[in-house]
């Protein structure tokens, strides 16, 4: 029988956590599986623990509190260390505690997961909830990305890593920085299965145009040599286009290049092998629920 271990980051978000907890109960019933759930409390300024009344299909439900908020990818990437080195297990499924992740895709994944030979899965996201604005940024994140480093990701954090997967993400320092950005790095060889975005159970969605655009910088900043190259061939051609015709606005896709350089370069930083090797020096106690 293999192990399963969810792992779900959560800030501020009780009533969300405590409904996806039911409904991933619910959904596992019947389930040859041994499943199990991992809570990451980012420093959560509200109190996040509830009464959970059916985990009848559940092995064991922990509670990880940090001492310091760190953000989401981190808390992703400091969850999968302490699952590494803490816990038996041959799969993690990381998914985000809102319920825009669906909890009836995880059967989907474990279905998969046992027939394959020991490879990770994404989740692919063939459908979205938010508005049309909001989807039309996330194409452009996704074009632009592709444009910029070759690589077309249309995942986000819910997926079922093998532990092997895990042992590399766990090496490579772009984890701490960028999830999506670094699996892909990382593993060549994933499969995937089609996704649709839920719907968040409580409030409105967290991802602001802000917050997308530092998601999508992110990424872009694990593969950052391939960026700053082909980026480079289009500054020289782009130049050697419009040098007859310069202008203010003619020059303006330049000055978009070199800030989005900078961004990424910045961002870049943020990627710390030695902080994330010491991240669970930021856990201030774990509550076992179950």
């Amino acid at each position: 029988m293999k192990k399963y271990v969810i792992l779900i980051p959560i800030y501020n978000d009780r009533e969300s956590l405590t409904k996806l907890i039911e409904n991933i109960n619910s959904e596992i019933e019947g389930s040859n599986s041994d499943i199990s759930i991992i809570v990451v409390n980012d420093a959560s300024s509200q109190q996040i623990i509830d009464k959970y009344q059916n985990t009848e299909n559940i092995n064991f439900i922990e509670i990880i509190n940090m001492k310091e908020n760190r953000g989401h990818a981190r808390c992703i990437a400091s969850g999968l260390k302490y699952i590494y080195e803490k816990k038996e297990f041959d799969y993690v499924i990381p998914m985000d505690g809102d319920g825009e992740d669906r909890p009836e895709e995880i059967k989907n994944f474990i279905q998969l997961a046992e027939q394959s030979k020991n490879q990770s899965i994404i989740g692919e996201r063939v459908k979205r909830s938010e508005s049309l604005f909001f989807k039309f940024c996330y194409l452009a994140h996704k074009i632009i990305t592709l444009a910029f480093t070759s690589q077309y990701i249309k995942f986000g954090n819910f997926t079922c890593l093998s532990k092997s997967t895990v042992e590399k993400m766990l090496k490579e320092k772009a984890t701490w920085n960028s999830f999506s950005g670094s699996l892909k790095k990382t593993d060549k060889n994933l499969l995937s299965i089609p996704s649709i975005r839920g719907v968040r159970y409580f409030g409105p969605s967290k991802m602001s145009f802000f917050n997308l655009l530092k998601h999508s910088l992110s990424i872009i900043s694990v593969f950052r040599k391939t960026v700053l190259i082909r980026s480079a061939l289009f500054i020289v051609f782009y130049i050697l286009l419009i040098k007859s015709n310069a202008s203010i606005i003619t020059s303006l896709p330049l000055f978009l290049l070199l800030v989005m350089i900078y961004s990424i370069s910045n961002l870049a930083l943020r990627e710390n092998l030695e902080d994330f090797n010491k991240s669970l020096e930021n856990i201030h106690n774990i509550d076992k629920i179950k």
